[in-house]
């Protein structure tokens, strides 16, 4: 039985908090939450979860295996350190740190302490995104040529991070993911049209190996909660759309060929678009939170490495998600990663 202590209660904690309790081999003993209200509703949700306002007090109960970190982004670094210096093993929400230096101290100390440590980059779990990871790796979409991905809705608003570190998040670590690989450079636009200290929307072109260019679309600020990724390849053409009722994916038999049929103008006689059926393949639903927290829990037993979110992968993301808000910071200048 791996015993787990959840640190913050807001909007993600109560859901991991009911996901640990769903398994046999986990058990949460322990959250903690400096807002009383939410103590309460999680006390009455679960009496059996012991509810503190300091934290402290879970790092140093001897009962706790492992911290699950579902607290504000600028605090996942310091509670992260803490924990795996308590010799917990830690599961930390996305991003891990605001620096990519703090993820690689984070990576040491997992190492040095024989821990394990997890992003919570929930959508690697996702089985949409999974089925695009087929497509790619077996060829069917043929050389991808670009993609891009829209994030939108009308709020909610943060005030710790702006909509890029709310939200791209998500996106860049599943064109790492997908692509298997880290881009090479970004240019990024980003406006507070609200007036705050804080970018309340970005695009952000990002470039991949292999002259893969992809679009990023990220907003607090837009009439419609989108969640949608369209990947173009020379063969098949795919979008994924988190949203759809009726099927994520949809994948397109479109394609352009070249001809040597005459034509009386030059521009036309080489490329002919070809139109083919669209197929919605079954894809099989199973909670991504769920499958991220068993794989945690695997992982733990099995003392092995989590690497589809593993530390490495989470500081990946935080170099790319710096290189964006440097161009944004530079009105777009092109930064490389390198």
């Amino acid at each position: 039985m791996i015993k787990i202590g959840v640190i913050g209660c807001g909007h993600w904690g109560p859901n991991h908090i009911r996901i640990f309790n769903q398994f046999s081999n986990s058990r949460v003993l322990m959250c903690a939450d400096l807002d009383e209200k939410r103590l309460a509703s999680i006390q009455k949700l679960y009496p059996q979860v012991n509810a503190v306002k300091d934290y402290r007090k879970i790092l140093k109960s001897s009962e706790i295996d492992a911290v699950c970190i579902a607290t504000p982004t600028n605090t996942h670094y310091p509670l992260s350190k803490a924990a795996l210096e308590q010799g917990k093993h830690v599961f930390c929400e996305k991003p891990l740190a605001l620096e990519e230096q703090q993820c690689l101290e984070l990576e040491e100390l997992a190492r040095k302490y024989k821990r394990n440590l997890m992003v919570g980059h929930v959508f690697l779990f996702n089985q949409g995104i999974l089925r695009l990871k087929e497509y790619i790796r077996s060829g069917e979409l043929g050389k991808v040529y670009y993609a891009h991905a829209t994030r939108t809705n009308l709020g909610p608003f943060r005030y710790d991070v702006n909509a890029l570190w709310d939200l791209a998040p998500h996106d860049v670590s599943i064109f790492n993911f997908l692509f298997e690989s880290c881009p090479v450079n970004v240019s990024a636009r980003g406006l507070r049209c609200l007036g705050t200290a804080l970018e309340d929307l970005a695009f952000a072109s990002i470039e991949y190996p292999k002259n893969i260019l992809i679009n990023i679309h990220v907003s607090w600020l837009d009439p419609k909660k989108v969640r949608q990724i369209t990947i173009i390849g020379d063969k098949k053409m795919v979008v994924w759309d988190d949203l759809d009722q009726i099927g994520p994916i949809k994948l397109y038999d479109k394609h352009v060929e070249k001809t040597s049929r005459f034509y009386e103008t030059y521009g036309e006689f080489q490329l002919l678009s070809k139109e083919g059926s669209i197929t919605i393949p079954n894809v099989i639903f199973q909670e991504p939170l769920k499958a991220q927290a068993q794989y945690f829990l695997e992982c733990i037993e099995k003392k092995r490495t989590p690497e589809r979110a593993s530390a490495r992968k989470g500081y990946d993301v935080v170099r790319v998600l710096n290189a964006i808000q440097r161009s944004i910071n530079e009105n777009g200048n092109a930064v490389k990663i390198g």
